[in-house]
């Protein structure tokens, strides 16, 4: 338990008796937690640019697809620029080792949706001054730094040539974003060998660049923060709509934003295609990001959805204190989403409906988080508060639409992201 939030015993144990108030602000900025944060670096270093969470793959597709001699290439959409980078790869749902022969990275200066680049601007990527590498099971191998300057908001492509069986895949599913695939090694290629092979990710976690950005900040969610609805390649998630919002701001180079949202996922249980629950993954996935400064947590839809609202409270709740904990140890500030309405999906209750609203109550009115911001008020229907508004509703009533998804982005403050002791704040 939070021993920051004096009295939070009793306020749980009367949380289901909490008269829920439909009309409170948008966002709710708290008094810290902790000194949690860390102080802003003078002059560059290294954070996190993108992201993704992988998960093993799901029990009727075991290994994913056989990459044996294939090169793959993957596009991913920056957030803050640099004047070098790293990329991040990751084999910690393999099975064997992976072998990786060869790695190159371009900034993509093509049309979005194809893996053509300029072949004069591929850079060699090298692991340990090789330029090959092999990943133990369960690792994640990070490359040396390659001298290749990347703008803010832009697209990096990166080829990674598999000259061996890789075993089980590590994967994101929901990468929104085409992938490609070329026979033998093609990590040279300027586009022409390479076919579309759908548009999950594999073996890539991670993008660090070399900057001014004061650090990283991480979204952590289900499909909700993965965007899972949103317009295919056009980076209309709401964590890169929030980094769109964060550039245009006058000193510009100053977080990442990561998203380390995984579709399907459980704050209690692993799920299948979901992957690991939150709590298992939150080490890897937030705490073990570069730079990491603060992590917006939105999660628990999927528990109480599945569960038709069986699911105690109480059980989000003690996750959400585990989260606190374990990041305010971390240096690492919380911020608390509201769960989203969920009226009209196929599993909605109304014991569901009073789990959520409790849930909601306690992230809002508790103080645990040193911030909150309330995607549920910005996306409810004012006529209907239980249900999505229609203009944000994809038609499932759960997952917001492209408008929906730029709303929740909005509701977020962003000085609530960069807040550290003895610090300006800047909107």
């Amino acid at each position: 338990m939070n021993t920051n939030t004096q009295g939070t015993t009793t306020f749980r144990a009367g949380v289901l008796h909490w008269l829920i108030v439909l009309t409170v602000p948008v966002l709710l900025v708290l008094p810290s937690a902790s000194a949690a944060g860390h102080p802003p670096h003078a002059g560059k270093d290294w954070v996190g640019s993108w992201a993704a969470a992988v998960t093993p793959p799901a029990a009727d597709r075991p290994a994913v697809r056989d990459f044996r001699n294939r090169t793959l290439r993957q596009v991913v959409h920056l957030s803050v620029g640099g004047d070098r980078l790293r990329l991040r790869l990751t084999n910690v749902h393999g099975t064997e080792p992976l072998t990786v022969g060869a790695a190159t990275v371009a900034v993509r200066t093509g049309k979005t949706g194809t893996p053509k680049v300029d072949p004069e601007k591929l850079a060699e990527v090298t692991f340990n001054g090789e330029p090959a590498t092999t990943i133990p099971v369960g690792a994640e191998w990070v490359s040396d730094p390659v001298d290749v300057a990347v703008p803010d908001d832009g697209d990096l492509v990166i080829s990674i040539h598999l000259p061996k069986a890789t075993g089980r895949a590590s994967v994101h599913y929901e990468g929104l974003a085409r992938s490609f695939a070329a026979p033998g090694r093609a990590t040279g290629d300027p586009g022409g060998a390479y076919s579309a092979i759908g548009t999950s990710r594999y073996f890539l976690d991670g993008v660090d660049v070399h900057s001014e950005a004061d650090g990283s900040v991480v979204f952590f969610g289900d499909s909700i923060t993965d965007g899972v609805e949103s317009e295919l390649g056009a980076d209309h998630r709401y964590p890169d709509v929030v980094a769109d919002r964060l550039v245009r701001r006058p000193d510009a180079h100053e977080l990442g934003v990561l998203n380390a949202g995984l579709s399907a996922n459980r704050l209690l249980t692993d799920a299948g295609l979901g992957g690991e629950a939150a709590l298992t993954r939150f080490a890897r996935d937030v705490l073990g990001q570069t730079g990491v400064r603060t992590v917006v947590l939105l999660e628990g839809i999927n528990d109480i959805h599945n569960s038709y609202g069986t699911v105690d409270p109480e059980r989000l709740i003690d996750v959400y204190e585990q989260f606190i904990t374990r990041a305010h140890q971390a240096g690492v500030r919380v911020v608390g989403g509201t769960i989203t309405p969920f009226e009209g999906a196929p599993r909605h209750t109304a014991e569901g409906e009073e789990r959520r609203q409790a849930v909601n109550s306690w992230i809002r009115h508790s103080g645990a988080f040193d911030a909150v911001v309330d995607f549920d008020a910005a996306l409810r229907d004012p006529e209907h508060p239980t249900r999505l508004a229609p203009r944000f509703d994809t038609g499932d009533h759960v997952h917001p639409n492209d408008a929906g998804l730029a709303g929740m982005a909005g509701t977020v403050d962003l000085s609530a992201l960069d807040r550290s002791p003895g610090r300006a704040f800047r909107n």
